[in-house]
């Protein structure tokens, strides 16, 4: 298990960007993939992005692909989620999570075993 607090959240508007941050603490992160995820109330956490362990490969939902990026730092135990040209449909609880461990990129919540609290992102029209 490792702490996962997610940062950087707010209100945007349309065709704006925001910047989400995730520190790790107290557990291992720079051998895991990680991902982010976000959930709007009465719907199914669904999946965003997730990055490699060293950040050599990334994937994406279609729905963020082009617009989003997920990058990492892992000498300060932080991964990051660019938001860009964003839409009031990506207004959510945006979640980081620790997925397996190394190379491997899931879009399955089941498989990442710590998560943050979430950062709300509210994108105006």
């Amino acid at each position: 298990q490792v702490q996962l607090v997610e940062s950087g959240g707010g209100l945007v508007q349309a065709g704006g960007s925001l910047r989400l941050s995730c520190a790790a603490s107290g557990g291992s992160f720079s051998t895991y993939s990680m991902g982010w995820f976000r959930q709007v109330p009465g719907k199914e956490r669904e999946f965003v992005a997730a990055i490699t362990w060293r950040g050599g490969s990334t994937r994406y939902a279609d729905s963020v692909s082009g617009r989003f990026t997920v990058s990492r730092d892992n000498a300060k135990n932080t991964v990051y989620l660019q938001m860009n040209r964003v839409k009031p449909e990506d207004t959510a609880v945006y979640y980081c999570a620790r997925g397996p461990k190394f190379s491997t990129l899931s879009t399955y919540s089941s498989l990442y075993d710590s998560w943050g609290q979430g950062t709300q992102v509210t994108v105006s029209s």
